[in-house]
């Protein structure tokens, strides 16, 4: 239904009206490009949209303003890493604070020892650990899980995303022969076949979860309870009991990754659904934009792995890193969420996800699009498609073109949307006109491409 040409003209016209009203922007962009590979200090910041990124000046709460003086609507929030708002009053005041008097000594504080209470409270695993990024502690479940289990493989979910860590870059090929295990699409340099180390299974289907555990040699199934990083898919009726019932028939240990998911509410997915994994890892959102990750476990678990946390050469094990469990770190993660990531919050911020949902929805329904709008908790994404039930089918669906006008469209009207698929996330800072705002847009866009 949308005009392909009309589409790149609109696009252009997009372009060069970002271009014309980001004239600071484009100044710090070319100076960038003169020392930083590709303009940018980390490579997917040239996913935004426009000729280049917005220099930001300041933001707080749910908004941030951009060196030529334009206030958006924040709807991506780091990616989660800001998912509590921008500048959180509590934590600043706790960095400064720590800052005076400790930042790192590789030393406990008392506050690390309140943190993992506070996170046992809310994913009901008692033990736990820190890391500097939900990469490394999934890193470190995988090492555990193939310690603990002697076996050499670790399962994702096909078109998963958990970080950097090189055994989750696989998806399946489908071919004559039958589905094989090959490096995801983008991956850079794969210091091994991903085949040799990583088994991957769509998301919803029990059958071949089944089919691929009973083999014997999966140490961990890593997943999160509903994909997000190929945009939102979430699990069937029935699907995640059946998961937990299969791993645990098989002898495979359960991740869940709810760096994500925990846009579901205080204990992520596993809390509100109710879900029973042998491992939580839980990455950015908890330290209200400092860098700090953790991992959960039951006490079966932090029992077995009592005697090498306590060995000798635990310093060479390949888990840790002298940063982690820093006196900073911890003193921001214990003031975010004493103060942020509540019940109270998730209300607030969940109610103002379902409003998204419910105007884009009437949007598409006005304008006869085969198009969905999908939530997960405070989170809400929409498709150019029916809902994908797999990864497969969801990275299939993506509309780049589309997507790029989008965002862009969007940008220009003053709403920033996740640079990757068409994610919005909402934080107790947010209000119903901003997402008022992104609605107008929205519609706006919509009107546009169908003249």
């Amino acid at each position: 239904m949308i005009d392909r040409i009309r589409l790149s003209r609109l696009h252009a016209q997009e372009e060069q009206r970002f271009i014309d009203t980001h004239p600071r922007s484009g100044e710090l962009a070319d100076e960038a490009g003169e020392h930083l590979l590709a303009g940018v200090p980390m490579p997917w910041m040239t996913r935004w949209p426009g000729a280049f990124p917005v220099f930001v000046e300041s933001a707080s709460g749910g908004r941030f303003t951009d060196v030529d003086g334009h206030t958006y609507v924040d709807l991506c929030l780091g990616d989660t890493g800001s998912m509590t708002g921008h500048c959180l009053p509590a934590v600043a005041d706790a960095i400064a604070e720590r800052s005076r008097t400790q930042i790192t000594t590789m030393l406990p504080t008392a506050d690390s020892a309140w943190v993992a209470g506070e996170l046992a409270r809310r994913f009901g695993l008692p033990h736990w650990q820190m890391a500097m990024t939900a990469t490394d502690a999934n890193r470190f479940v995988l090492r555990f899980a193939r310690h603990l289990t002697g076996r050499p493989r670790i399962a994702v979910m096909d078109w998963c995303y958990h970080g950097t860590v090189d055994e989750t870059l696989g998806v399946l090929e489908h071919g004559r022969a039958g589905d094989r295990v090959v490096p995801r699409p983008g991956a850079l340099g794969p210091q091994v076949d991903v085949a040799l180390t990583t088994a991957v299974v769509p998301f919803n289907d029990l059958d071949a979860l089944d089919e691929r555990l009973s083999r014997g040699d999966v140490a961990c199934l890593l997943m999160e309870p509903a994909l997000t990083n190929i945009g939102i898919v979430l699990p069937e009726p029935g699907y995640l009991a059946g998961v937990r019932e299969i791993t645990r028939r098989h002898g495979v240990l359960l991740v869940n990754d709810e760096t994500h998911t925990i846009c579901a509410g205080p204990g992520g997915a596993t809390a509100a659904w109710g879900l029973d994994p042998d491992f939580v890892v839980m990455g950015k959102p908890i330290g209200g934009g400092i860098p700090v990750a953790a991992y959960g476990m039951t006490t079966e678990i932090a029992e077995q792995l009592a005697g090498p946390m306590l060995g000798h050469d635990i310093d060479v094990a390949g888990v840790g890193g002298t940063l982690t469990g820093s006196a900073l770190a911890m003193a921001a993660v214990r003031a975010t969420l004493s103060t942020s990531l509540r019940t109270e919050d998730f209300e607030v911020s969940i109610g103002l996800a379902e409003r998204f949902t419910a105007d884009v929805a009437d949007v598409i329904a006005a304008h006869g699009l085969p198009w969905h709008v999908q939530r997960l908790g405070c989170r809400a994404e929409y498709w150019f498609c029916p809902p994908p039930r797999t990864g497969a089918q969801a990275a299939a669906a993506v509309d780049e073109e589309l997507d790029a006008f989008m965002h862009l469209w969007t940008l220009n009207r003053g709403v920033l949307l996740a640079p990757f698929h068409n994610m919005s996330l909402f934080s107790p800072f947010h209000t119903t006109a901003d997402v008022d705002a992104h609605t107008d847009a929205f519609r706006g866009a919509v009107e546009a491409l169908l003249g």
